[in-house]
């Protein structure tokens, strides 16, 4: 077996008791804040889960979009794998990788269709280069060669020549995932990090400190 003996101790914050105050989402978005600040790469990436229709679990990274009602958002095609894992079973997990700050934080909740005018409005704010990506790519599914999505990238340029702003396909939009816990996780010195899960408590949020 393969040996990784490099050690790193976690000295760069602490996550006191109340720190993060009542709103895990008002948090979540806090240390989004703070990753934008400290000039990491693609703050907004997190790693979605799903399960697939075979019980497999899957894992890839998205942009996060922003919040609504408490929701977290992302964009996608409703018909690629991860869309099609979600219409299988909708419970989700979410990872945010904050390494450089050694933060993470974890996401568990449900994904549901999000509304087709925050569908619109995201796509409306996209570069019209990946708007005719959405229209080129069947994404998930096989081709035969970088040439044939070459091909078919031209084919969607000049179905829609002369249009700066493309329609949304019927199969791209977005998501809203519901959370029922989300775990904040700043690493300490000596691997004894500082853990604390929000959970679904009514109208509000049950808070516990996890052991490291």
């Amino acid at each position: 077996m393969s040996s990784f003996s490099e050690h790193q101790q976690y000295t760069s914050g602490e996550l006191p008791d109340g720190a993060l105050g009542p709103d895990p989402i008002a948090a979540l978005e806090a240390w989004l804040a703070d990753a934008e600040a400290a000039g990491l790469p693609d703050p907004n990436a997190m790693v979605v889960g799903t399960v697939e229709a075979d019980g497999r679990p899957s894992s890839r990274t998205v942009l996060w979009k922003g919040v609504d009602a408490g929701r977290l958002a992302f964009f996608t095609n409703r018909e690629s794998a991860k869309g099609l894992a979600i219409a299988h079973e909708a419970r989700v997990s979410l990872l945010f990788p904050w390494y450089g700050l050694h933060r993470q934080v974890r996401v568990e909740g449900v994904a549901a269709f999000a509304p087709d005018e925050l569908s619109d409005a995201y796509w409306a704010t996209r570069p019209r280069g990946s708007q005719v990506g959405a229209w080129a790519s069947e994404q998930s599914r096989p081709i035969g060669s970088r040439d044939e999505l070459d091909a078919r990238e031209t084919a969607a340029e000049e179905r829609f020549a002369g249009i700066e702003t493309l329609p949304r396909p019927p199969h791209w939009g977005g998501y809203l995932v519901t959370p029922a816990s989300i775990e904040f996780w700043q690493g300490r010195a000596s691997r004894l990090h500082d853990r604390q899960l929000y959970e679904r408590a009514g109208d509000g949020w049950r808070v516990t400190r996890l052991q490291p």
